[in-house]
């Protein structure tokens, strides 16, 4: 037998009755409302990001709610800045990190060192390591990791096929540039030594992204910047990151480097700079970056 809340109540007077009434409809409401309420309230993971890039994913996902720390690189949005700094990618301490007390943390395999990362892998945090390679699947997985990482899995399906769409378009319009490649030679100078890179770097990936060609092969990695290698190489443009020409004191400074006045870039004072992060970050500013050096590797041809 099933009874309406008015036949359980009928010896009350009608204005208390109706009092009751709200009491138990509230009652009921709020019961139905709770499965939402808890869902609503649900804590969501809280990250350590070690990668500049993956901070930028973090903030495009919409998830910088979440992050609890993250590392010297990850300056890129501005607000990244103001958060709590978990050291150079490559110098991590499990005390600092731990100290955050995060659900995940989520790195490259260029993060370090190892023995950090196990440590606080076995403290039970999830320590998520994406494989740097310098290829678009880098971003790719840079994107999808932080979904899983954040519990925002379909907004990382969304921004991955946004930036796919742009990806395709800057390929499609370096693939239709004309004329020949220029000779590229990125140097990296944010120390009193400058280095420049061969093959399986960051630097190497872009510039042949942008529709150039590396001034040095036949080694992997980096080597001091020296007479004989400017001389060999003869590049017809100089790339660099603004921070390398902040930390020579500027433009002329850096020009004054001998090593460079072997060049056929320092006869054309050919130089392209352009953010760190953007240049050999390899996140979702990708695009805009390779695009943005083929239109400056175009003008400095013409």
């Amino acid at each position: 037998m099933t009874y309406s809340q008015n036949s359980l109540l009928p010896s009350l007077p009608s204005q208390r009755r109706r009092e009751v009434l709200r009491v138990l409809s509230a009652s009921a409401l709020g019961a139905a409302a709770w499965p939402a309420l808890a869902q609503d309230n649900k804590r969501l993971p809280r990250l350590v990001t070690v990668s500049g890039a993956i901070t930028e994913v973090v903030y495009l996902l919409g998830a910088e709610g979440q992050l609890v720390g993250t590392d010297t690189t990850s300056l890129y949005p501005a607000a990244a800045r103001g958060t709590p700094k978990v050291g150079y990618m490559r110098q991590l301490s499990a005390e600092g990190l731990l100290s955050l007390r995060p659900d995940a943390i989520i790195a490259t395999n260029e993060s370090g060192p190892t023995v950090v990362l196990d440590q606080v892998r076995s403290a039970g945090v999830k320590v998520e390591i994406i494989e740097a390679d310098h290829t678009w699947a880098e971003v790719q997985r840079k994107v999808q990791a932080v979904g899983r990482a954040s519990a925002r899995q379909a907004q990382a399906r969304e921004l991955q096929a946004r930036l796919d769409a742009e990806w395709a378009q800057v390929l499609q319009r370096v693939g239709a540039a004309k004329g020949r490649k220029p000779k590229v030679l990125f140097v990296l100078s944010h120390s009193a030594s400058p280095q420049v890179s061969g093959e399986k770097t960051a630097a190497h990936s872009m510039i042949g992204f942008a529709g150039g060609v590396n001034a040095l092969g036949g080694f992997h990695g980096y080597r001091p910047m020296t007479a004989e290698a400017m001389a060999s190489a003869a590049p017809d443009i100089i790339l660099t990151s603004t921070q390398s020409i902040e930390a020579h004191g500027g433009i002329d400074k850096f020009w004054e480097r001998p090593e460079l006045a072997l060049t056929p870039a320092y006869r054309k004072r050919a130089l392209i700079t352009q953010d760190a992060l953007l240049l050999l970050g390899f996140g979702p500013r990708l695009p805009a970056a390779v695009g943005e050096l083929q239109d400056k590797f175009q003008a400095a041809l013409a």
